[in-house]
């Protein structure tokens, strides 16, 4: 990370906007799962991470309860992220196959993760008001990255929470709709946006996303970009 992004993750943490969110991640992280009872629970928002120089931004939902809430890293140590990261791996963006902890060696090549929610919410659902709270993160890390050129939004909230951020650019008329492999480009100067179903158990398990979905994704974000690697 840059010497900005770190500045940025130090306010982001001592973040308590949110009451509900507030004790929410707390309260999660004081009960823990009975798997991870010799575990400290990070329990604060969780900041997004990766290259600095990334061209490409992913923008999950919100942290997991036994996820990221504990690991204190987006999409570490819960399904999804177990989901993701081979396929960023498969493509060249990750190192390595699996994400478990922060200090597991994780690096990633051109993508920084993020999220539009940063505290877990009950019921893995954030209120309008919650996210609406959480957009300035969002808005303050797309500009310390200045080689961004294009968002992948992991689900429908993601998708449109990006055009909310945008919506005094010229996005294309009709509105953009969410749908798997859906690519548009925003105009004037905004990055492109391709949307992916999220790879949440609820997609995962029921095959609404497969592995060959995800990595069209994936094939389609390193095709835009170029063979530079």
């Amino acid at each position: 990370m840059t010497k900005s992004l770190k500045t940025l993750e130090a306010e982001l943490i001592t973040c308590r906007k949110c009451p509900r969110l507030v004790a929410w991640r707390e309260e999660v992280a004081q009960i823990k799962r009975r798997a991870y009872l010799d575990q400290t629970y990070w329990g604060k928002p969780v900041p997004g991470f990766g290259d600095p120089a990334a061209s490409v931004m992913i923008v999950g939902l919100a942290p997991g309860a036994h996820g990221s809430n504990r690991t204190g890293r987006m999409f570490t140590g819960d399904a999804s992220g177990s989901f993701l990261y081979p396929a960023l791996h498969k493509a060249g963006f990750a190192n390595q196959t699996e994400a478990l902890h922060a200090g597991d060696g994780l690096v990633l090549q051109d993508v920084f993760i993020t999220a539009v929610c940063r505290c877990v919410p009950p019921q893995n659902k954030p209120k309008a008001a919650e996210i609406k709270n959480c957009l300035f993160w969002l808005r303050a890390e797309i500009d310390l990255l200045p080689a961004l050129q294009g968002i992948v939004a992991l689900g429908r909230i993601a998708f449109d929470h990006i055009l909310k951020l945008y919506h005094s650019q010229e996005i294309p008329r009709p509105k953009p709709k969410f749908g798997h492999n859906a690519f548009y480009h925003l105009g004037n100067g905004a990055p492109w946006l391709l949307a992916s179903y999220h790879p949440s158990q609820q997609n995962t398990l029921t095959g609404r996303l497969t592995k060959d979905m995800f990595d069209v994704i994936w094939e389609r974000v390193r095709a835009i970009l170029g063979s530079r690697y």
